[in-house]
């Protein structure tokens, strides 16, 4: 690794540590650039997970500070059901080849995209966190964790779907039960590209030092700034990933 290679990491995990906090898709960013620092696009995917965990303990962190309310045990059901998707998932993407993989991430990419431009963001009115509702929730969850600990890119935004369609949680709230629930997936995807030997642990831990500053901060600014700022942020995300996609 050059010297030089060192900020832009940093640079880029805080960078995209923002906008998974308050959206998601900043692993539309990250990867692309690990992969245009030499690495192999299934390692970049592996590698980025090790700063996604230090990314979400300090957005976690970061909510706390601001006091905001953690729905409870719900998050927990949300969280044991995206383990064993993560489980499942960072297995199936450990095995599978880098051109393929490859192909997989330009379509989740295109993804991403429409589902943004879907905004499903429309909490309104009161919380709907019934048996029924944190069933179904939990249920979505496990498949969420699942392609998480795939490929996780725009897994944010899924997130934020179904916790404003099924529980009609704002986004404040989405976003701090988003962070909680992918410590638990992204902890087992660490373990499983750890075992299989796809992490180059130290590039991870330099991104994880942008990614821990960039989730404190993101928390804070979230609950701060409130829905209409991230929405303008998962807005200007969409742009940067279309411009992506068209261009480069």
């Amino acid at each position: 690794m050059e010297w030089y290679e060192i900020p832009l990491i940093i640079i880029t995990g805080f960078g995209a540590a923002f906008l998974n906090t308050v959206g998601g898709g900043g692993s539309l960013f990250s990867v692309p650039i690990l992969t245009f620092l030499g690495l192999p696009i299934t390692t970049a995917n592996a590698t980025s997970r090790v700063a996604l965990l230090f990314q979400n303990v300090f957005a976690v962190g970061g909510f706390r500070s601001k006091r905001v309310e953690l729905p409870w045990p719900y998050s927990l059901y949300l969280g044991i059901a995206s383990l064993f998707g993560g489980l499942i998932g960072s297995y199936l993407a450990s095995t599978v080849k880098d051109e393929i993989f490859s192909k997989i991430f330009v379509g989740v990419m295109i993804l991403s995209v429409f589902l943004i431009l879907f905004d499903p963001v429309r909490s309104k009115g009161p919380e709907k966190l019934s048996t029924k509702n944190q069933i179904i929730g939990s249920i979505l969850f496990f498949f969420i964790g699942i392609y998480g600990g795939f490929v996780q890119a725009g897994i944010g935004f899924m997130v934020i779907a179904v916790l404003s369609i099924v529980n009609n949680l704002n986004l404040v709230k989405s976003n701090y039960v988003k962070v909680f629930a992918a410590i638990v997936y992204t902890g087992v995807s660490v373990v499983v590209f750890a075992y299989q030997g796809k992490i180059i642990w130290i590039t991870g831990l330099i991104l994880s030092i942008g990614h821990a500053l960039g989730g404190w901060y993101a928390s804070r600014w979230s609950v701060d700034k409130g829905e209409v700022w991230i929405k303008r942020v998962m807005i200007a995300s969409i742009i940067a990933m279309a411009i992506k996609l068209w261009f480069f």
